[in-house]
């Protein structure tokens, strides 16, 4: 496995070789002439090519380089919620047979999951990774209950969201798909989260830190990655 490690650290930085033009993804380790436009919304720079790898993906595949050593010591038993194709993969291989996927609507996962309503017992996973879901549930709040109580004393919840305003905004009451579209961004979101949700994660019982870019990539790291400024804040959550 460090063989491996260090391979990529090697691939890695030989990408930096090539023109100051060209984007470097640092998940499948590719270069592009450019990344393609993504969202709703396009974004121009946001989606890697070759693997998929959107702007929050590469800024978290950075992180568990540089902060953890999940890619050389990786954790026994790990959650996936809504697994991104991206990750998937390189999950599987890094973890084994204590990778499980999950997701409430999909089939092709290891276990139908309502994340609300975790079907395991306390302290079941080192590690937790969801991305992106937290806004389609009503119930987030008891969510982020069940991520705590599932949680080993030393893992850690990688729970993110899109934050597109000054506070989170949310009314139950909205079910007409283009009315939440008009107020939440998407016609399956129930929310829009603002930085407070830093707020809620903590009154759930976790201690987190938030990880930008600015404090984690250096300058040129940014440029060649279109690590811009959607790909938002990581949230680091423990015990």
């Amino acid at each position: 496995m460090k063989r491996k490690i260090k391979k990529y650290i090697r691939a890695l930085k030989a990408r930096f070789m090539a023109p100051a033009n060209q984007r470097t993804c640092p998940v499948c380790m590719k270069i592009s002439d450019k990344f393609l436009e993504y969202g709703v919304v396009p974004r121009a720079d946001a989606r890697c090519p070759s693997c998929g790898a959107l702007e929050r993906h590469r800024l978290f595949w950075l992180y568990l380089g540089k902060r953890t050593n999940f890619l050389s010591n990786p954790p026994k038993r790990a959650l996936h919620v809504a697994p991104e194709a991206v990750f998937e993969r390189a999950f599987r291989t890094l973890i084994g047979k204590g990778y499980l996927t999950a997701d409430l609507f999909v089939d092709n996962v290891d276990v139908k999951m309502d994340i609300t309503d975790i079907r395991f017992p306390d302290e079941s996973f080192d590690f937790i990774y969801c991305s992106h879901v937290l806004e389609h549930v009503p119930d987030d709040r008891k969510a982020m209950r069940e991520f705590h109580r599932v949680l080993t004393r030393d893992g850690i919840a990688v729970l993110l969201v899109p934050i597109t305003t000054d506070k989170t905004f949310e009314d139950p009451s909205v079910v007409d798909p283009e009315e939440r579209l008009r107020l939440f961004g998407q016609t399956d979101h129930v929310r829009k989260y603002g930085p407070d949700y830093l707020s809620r994660l903590r009154e759930e019982g976790f201690t987190v830190e938030k990880v930008v870019r600015e404090n984690l990539l250096t300058k040129r790291e940014i440029e060649r990655m279109a690590i811009t400024s959607t790909s938002g804040e990581l949230y680091i959550c423990r015990k």
